[in-house]
């Protein structure tokens, strides 16, 4: 039996405060738990209790200093993040379009720490990849509360610290384009999916204690205002607990770990025709409780 890591917030969030200037963690104050603090006319009227310690540990506290928020950021930096775990074909709808029967397992690979990008920030897509091949995929992410080896199913959300909205932005020919990866597989999915910026995370990270059931998350992805994706986590193949019991089997995964559930379809390169990514591009991903995440794209 495990003990659950108990954090004093419910949404946590990192920014710049308009009395100081300063970067600062807090708990965002919000109305009620459908207040999504990503929205941009909400914004403008965000505040937050600061915190002070560890915000990833249960020895942060919530102080009673409450300042205005004039800057929000993403909240972890990839100083924070030991690793980025991903969940491939997890969607039923995704494996659809995609052809594809449901795997026996997760099919899991990953990103480097350095694609780690926050609420807001341009996602900056270098000159050999412009070409017609960069995609978004609106995915569930969560985060490890503790270390995690060998949990079983029925324990595995105790080792959730919290939920965030996150885009898997992927350059698909560096991903699977035999020309450039070779024959030999696996196809480069790490490093077609690993580019700086390409997992931009945010609004907040909201705590296991507020999201109880993250398998009834409602999830929408718009380009430019237009709807692409829309979805909910109760079509997940694999859930959050099975997921966490696969990728814990013999290896540790770490405090701080960074883990993407997988997207739904209506991503760009299964559309007909398809829809990539461009300059001046704005992506939306929202999750039910949890926020829309905004991020740009530019190209370099």
């Amino acid at each position: 039996m495990t003990t659950t890591l108990k954090v004093p917030w419910a949404r946590l969030i990192r920014f710049v405060s308009a009395e100081d200037d300063n970067i600062h963690y807090g708990d965002a104050v919000v109305p009620d738990e459908d207040f999504d603090i990503g929205l941009p006319e909400n914004r403008s009227s965000l505040k937050a209790k600061i915190i002070t310690g560890d915000p990833l540990t249960a020895d942060c506290t919530i102080s009673d200093r409450v300042v205005k928020v004039k800057k929000l950021l993403g909240p972890l930096t990839y100083r924070q993040i030991p690793s980025v775990q991903c969940i491939g074909g997890n969607y039923l709808s995704h494996l659809r379009e995609l052809n594809i029967e449901p795997p026996r397992y997760p099919p899991m690979f990953a990103k480097t720490s350095g694609s780690i990008a926050g609420y807001g920030d341009d996602v900056e897509i270098p000159k050999f990849i412009q070409d017609e091949q960069v995609d978004y995929e609106g995915e569930l992410a969560f985060i490890i509360a503790k270390d995690a080896k060998n949990v079983r199913r029925e324990e595995a959300l105790e080792y959730v610290l919290g939920y965030t909205s996150s885009d898997d932005v992927s350059a698909r020919k560096w991903q699977m384009d035999p020309e450039l990866v070779g024959t030999f597989p696996p196809p480069q999915v790490t490093y077609g999916k690993s580019f700086d910026g390409f997992a931009p995370l945010g609004p907040c990270i909201v705590s296991s204690d507020v999201i109880k059931n993250p398998n009834n998350l409602s999830l929408l992805t718009k380009v430019n205002g237009e709807v692409r994706q829309q979805s909910n986590t109760s079509e997940l193949h694999f859930d959050v607990p099975a997921i966490i019991e696969f990728l814990s089997r013999g290896h540790t995964l770490h405090a701080g770990t960074v883990i993407l559930t997988g997207t739904p379809g209506g991503v760009g390169f299964s559309s007909k025709p398809p829809k990539f990514l461009k300059h001046g591009d704005k992506v939306e991903i929202a999750f039910g409780k949890i926020g829309t995440l905004v991020h740009g794209i530019k190209y370099l």
